[in-house]
């Protein structure tokens, strides 16, 4: 199995990631509004926690509160916060095997689908829950070229951090089969400890070194922060450097499981 993957190849797989989710388009609308709605109701609450600090909150104003909360909301189906079992179904069903046997290497084939689906999830899924707040509450979203070039590059590391998490996650069932139990317990912890519910920043001194230990927050936390304008100069570099150190920690594990997961293989029938 090839480390590698040819360009011709990997576009390919980005275009059919792309087409394969863009074929649900009314599912992706029905995604748009239910963030949205949920949107609305964690800008309340957020809203009513600033007033109750005084109007201001770990550097936290009301505008950079509401960009905080539209953006996490418009983020979260591009870098894909919640379930994603593809990998496990079939190293279940014995599927595997074939992606196995393919001359491309499996983790890099399935990142770059997931790369074309976080394409097609920007826009229908991501464009409406952040107008809805910019028309709503307002959001700031700075206009400096260079902010905007380190959003850009820290919302691609997000996704591809998001994936390294969810790839590794998958491939654990080479040995557990059934993995539900880990499903869950990824699922809670990457949605706190990435920013979805509250910021990390807001989060007491102790509770914030465990979350910056995991690369959870390189996945939505740090992106809504590039994005928003939070990091900028020599920040906004440390944060794309963290971001890049959690990717390559976390696709060389994917890795490593991979390889030692497909000695153990067992395809049973014919």
């Amino acid at each position: 199995m090839s480390l590698a993957l040819p360009w011709p190849v990997a576009w390919q797989l980005i275009r059919g990631g792309f087409r394969r989710h863009s074929a649900y388009r009314a599912a992706a609308l029905a995604g748009a509004l239910t963030n949205t709605v949920f949107g609305a109701i964690k800008a309340s609450i957020t809203l009513g926690a600033l007033a109750s600090a005084g109007g201001r909150l770990a550097g936290y104003d009301a505008k950079s509160a509401m960009t905080y909360v539209w953006l996490t909301q418009a983020l979260i189906a591009p870098v894909s916060l919640f379930v994603w079992n593809e990998v496990s179904d079939r190293v279940r069903s014995g599927d595997i095997a074939v992606d196995l046997s393919r001359p491309v290497n499996v983790q890099l084939s399935y990142l770059c689908a997931d790369l074309g689906r976080a394409a097609f999830e920007f826009l229908p899924r991501g464009l409406p829950p952040l107008l809805v707040g910019w028309a709503s509450t307002g959001v700031h979203i700075p206009a400096r070229p260079l902010v905007w070039a380190a959003g850009a590059a820290g919302l691609v590391l997000g996704v591809l951090v998001s994936f390294a998490c969810r790839f590794l996650m998958n491939v654990t069932a080479f040995w557990l089969m059934e993995i539900r139990g880990v499903q869950t317990l990824y699922l809670v912890a990457s949605n706190i400890f990435c920013g979805l519910l509250i910021p990390v920043h807001w989060f007491p001194g102790w509770l914030r070194t465990v979350a910056n230990a995991t690369p959870f927050p390189s996945i939505l936390q740090t992106p809504v922060d590039l994005i928003s304008g939070r990091y900028s100069g020599a920040a906004a570099a440390h944060a794309l450097l963290t971001q890049s150190l959690w990717l390559l920690a976390m696709l060389t594990a994917g890795q490593v499981a991979l390889a030692r997961g497909s000695r153990v293989l067992v395809v049973q029938g014919g």
